[in-house]
């Protein structure tokens, strides 16, 4: 868990983090967003002391991060940017091993934790690890990028804008990457971003910054019906707010149970994952013409049916 309380920076007479206090709890995501010059990028980096606080105090896990050498406190929280940062003149193994390294990992421990590391993130490791960085693409070089923030086992993982370079489709790919990442390690991440929409996708809370301060932090769904400030019922209200409420939640948490001749087996029964937003799975059965579709696990079990009606239903404020 990190604890932060009070969290201030002041360059001469202006501040730029105003006494922000905030819980991130372990194993969740939590997405920092605001506009350029809230303060969120310098408030990341207070974490792990890439910026001294002015005054307050962070704790991760019951500890004061205060009263550890900001080197060794860094070598145990992961810390991604924008363009990844990888070492030109190193491989991609080279790059991964670059922590573990300096805490006197073993060759054998190394390799197996990279190894590991690259084929979560669906890299193989013999086609990959001995390549450079200028042989990889945007969106796998950003993919060794969080390997290299992971290797060395750390609980807490930064993220500073890390996919704002990528494409939209590389992005999509990165942020189900540490979706997935997120899932098989368990680390608690804490993610800085402009875009709203990636971090109501990614985050399991979100909050929102303005000029230094918190002006909420709560579950995205929170967020859009229930904002505590204009500027956030702006932020998080702009564009398609019935829409984006519906992305947040699964098919297959919505599903219904099926009753006998629900949903039958001709055109009408289409197959929705169960992974799938509501968003998704409303724009598919749009398209297909019809009113309910059968939401099937990856293992092709049916989990029960999902009406056009039950969807629409989600869309509303609660």
């Amino acid at each position: 868990m990190i604890v932060l309380d009070g969290l201030t920076k002041r360059y001469a007479a202006s501040t730029v983090v105003d006494a922000v206090s905030m819980r991130v709890e372990r194993d969740s995501i939590t997405a920092i967003v605001g506009t350029s010059g809230s303060g969120k990028s310098t408030l990341l980096r207070m974490i792990n002391r890439l910026v001294e606080p002015s005054a307050g105090r962070v704790w991760i896990d019951g500890r004061d991060t205060a009263d550890e050498p900001p080197h060794l406190l860094r070598r145990r929280i992961g810390y991604v940017i924008q363009g990844n940062g990888l070492f030109p003149h190193r491989t991609v193994a080279q790059n991964i091993a670059t922590v573990p390294r300096l805490l006197g990992w073993s060759d054998a421990r190394i390799a197996a934790r990279t190894a590991e590391l690259l084929e979560a993130l669906q890299l193989d490791p013999v086609r990959y690890a001995g390549q450079y960085p200028h042989e990889l693409s945007g969106g796998q070089q950003q993919r060794v990028g969080v390997a290299r923030a992971l290797a060395a086992e750390p609980k807490v993982l930064l993220m500073d804008e890390p996919f704002g370079a990528l494409d939209p489709i590389l992005r999509a790919k990165a942020q189900e990457d540490l979706l997935a990442v997120r899932r098989r390690f368990g680390t608690t991440i804490v993610l800085v971003t402009h875009d709203i929409d990636e971090a109501f996708r990614l985050g399991d809370q979100v909050a929102v910054m303005r000029h230094g301060r918190i002006l909420q932090c709560d579950r995205p769904a929170a967020l859009l019906t229930r904002p505590a400030d204009p500027f956030v019922a702006e932020l998080a209200g702009r564009g398609d707010p019935a829409l984006r409420l519906l992305s947040l939640t699964t098919a297959g948490d919505a599903a219904e149970p099926a009753a006998a001749g629900d949903v039958d087996d001709g055109e009408s029964a289409v197959p929705i994952p169960a992974d799938a937003s509501l968003r998704e799975a409303l724009s598919l059965l749009v398209w297909r013409g019809a009113q309910a579709g059968r939401v099937v696990d990856p293992d092709g079990r049916v989990r029960g049916v999902l009406r056009v009606a039950a969807i629409l239903a989600h869309g509303r404020p609660r």
